[in-house]
This record gives C-alpha cells, sequence and structure tokens, in this order.
C-alpha cells in the first residue's frame, strides 16, 4: 500500500522535532543540574578568594585568572594565523590539490582529540624549546587546537560573501588586495568573529590540553612562564581526587556561565553588526 507524501512528510517532521527536543531537554538538564548544585556556592569570596587546603576550601580567583589568560594567548596567537590563512586560500590562490591538501589537514586536525594536542604540546613546548608547564606553553597549545575552527569558519564566511561584490570592486579599479580588506573582510565579518567566539569557549572548557602544558599551579601568575590552573583543570582535579564536592560543583557552574556568557556574546556581536550594515 502506498503511503501518502502528506503522511511521510508528517512523520519526518515528527522525528525531526522529537530528535531537536530530546536535544534541547538534555542540555537544559544538564546546565540546571550543574547551576543546581553550583550556584549555592557562588559568592563574591568564592570568585576572589584564594584556595586553600588543595581546593577543599577558599575560592578560585587564581583559576579565573588562568580561564582568562590562556584563551587570550591562543586568541593573540591564533586569529590573524587562521584569517590570513583562510583569506590567501579564498581569495589568492585557486582551486588545486595543494589547497585540498591544506583543507583536508585542516579537518583532520580539527577532529584530533585534545589530549593529542596536549602530548604534542608538552614534548613540544614544555619539553623541547624549554618553556616548561607555563602559560606560554599552555596558550601555545591551545592556539594550535583551535586554529583548524578558525580557518573553516573563516573561510566559510568569506566564501559565503557574493561574487558580485567582487565582480564590482574590481570593475571600479581595486586591486584584489583593496577588494579583500574593504568588501570581503566587512562583509564576512560576523562569521568570523563568530568562529572566534566559538573557539574562545571550546578553550575555555579545556583540560587534557592544558592540564599537560600550562601545568597545576594555585598560584596568581605573574608572566608568561609561570604555570597555572584553569577551571576545567580545578574541576576535574576537585572531582577526581575527591577534594570538595561543594567547591567542584560551584567550579563547574562558575564555567558553564562563562561559556554561555561568551557564547552569548557572540551571537549578539554577530547579530548587532548584521543589524547595522543593514
Amino acid at each position: 500500500m502506498r503511503i501518502h507524501p502528506r503522511y511521510i512528510q508528517r512523520g519526518a517532521v515528527a522525528i525531526l522535532g522529537s530528535a531537536t527536543l530530546l536535544t534541547i531537554l538534555i542540555l537544559i538538564f544538564i546546565i540546571f543540574f550543574v547551576l543546581e548544585k553550583g550556584l549555592p556556592v557562588i559568592s563574591l569570596h568564592f570568585l576572589t578568594d584564594n584556595p586553600e587546603d588543595m581546593g577543599k576550601a577558599g575560592g578560585i580567583f587564581p583559576t579565573l585568572i588562568g580561564t582568562i589568560l590562556l584563551p587570550l594567548l591562543a586568541l593573540i596567537i591564533a586569529s590573524p594565523l587562521g584569517i590570513f590563512t583562510s583569506v590567501y586560500l579564498s581569495e589568492f590562490t585557486k582551486e588545486n590539490n595543494v589547497t585540498k591538501i591544506i583543507r583536508f589537514g585542516t579537518d583532520c586536525l580539527a577532529g584530533i582529540p585534545s589530549i593529542i594536542f596536549g602530548l604534542f604540546g608538552y614534548i613540544f613546548f614544555v619539553v623541547t624549546l624549554g618553556f616548561g608547564w607555563s602559560i606560554l606553553s599552555g596558550g601555545l597549545t591551545l592556539a594550535v587546537m583551535v586554529l583548524p575552527t578558525i580557518i573553516r569558519t573563516s573561510e566559510e564566511a568569506i566564501r559565503a560573501v557574493p561574487k558580485s561584490y567582487r565582480e564590482v570592486s574590481f570593475s571600479l579599479g581595486a586591486s584584489r588586495w583593496q577588494t579583500v580588506k574593504k568588501v570581503i573582510l566587512p562583509n564576512a565579518l560576523p562569521g568570523i568573529v563568530t568562529g572566534v567566539m566559538l573557539s574562545i569557549g571550546r578553550s575555555i572548557g579545556e583540560t587534557a590540553a592544558v592540564i599537560f602544558t600550562a601545568g597545576s599551579s594555585l598560584r596568581i601568575p605573574t608572566s608568561v612562564f609561570d604555570s597555572t590552573r584553569t577551571m576545567a583543570v580545578h574541576f576535574y582535579i576537585l572531582a577526581r581526587e575527591g577534594i570538595s564536592a561543594e567547591n567542584a560543583y560551584g567550579t563547574a557552574a562558575t564555567l558553564i556561565i562563562a561559556v554561555l556568557l561568551v557564547n552569548l556574546s557572540a551571537y549578539w556581536l554577530m547579530n548587532r553588526f548584521i543589524a547595522k550594515r543593514n
């Protein structure tokens, strides 16, 4: 018996809607579970005091500093490299085997587990270059880790700019670089900023790559060669060692709030830029 296409469409919509609803419910459950356990712990003293007794008491202020410094250093290093690479691949080269190999390589790097990046960072930055467990080693490792994401998102944003914009710019006598600087990048900026902000969100929540390279010191760092501990690493150590479940949940709740703020900021900036251009 032949089923009417209308019923097939309704069934497909129901399946897709159920999958979407289930995904949202799982996300909401995880967020609310952690926030329910962690929000009562968060206070001004918790955020501004230093840890005591290996994190069993006190606050998480040094981990907040480490969580800010590591992604910031990674962003400073990876963003120019990623954006310039995407511009070169999109606007200054023709599609050939070399560009295909580069894109295949970036896709492979984006799928590598973070612990592999941590092992690479430990061997190369910590041991070979002699940076030791430090903010510099951790920041460089995170930069390598998020670089493929920035390249691919920036390239897709640049390729999404209509071809007619380029043709009009060239017809007015603009060079290729002037076209990129005055036409392509301004129109691709929302997508580029979104990719960069999402990379920051991934860096903030990273554990394996950081613990191998930045160490886990609870002291407030004074230079890029000092070891530091991020909130993700702090939560992992507190939970794994059974030091303090209460402080672990408080740290996890703070981390979730930070990641949500970064993602919301990315969408806010993108929407504001689009509205301003329109």
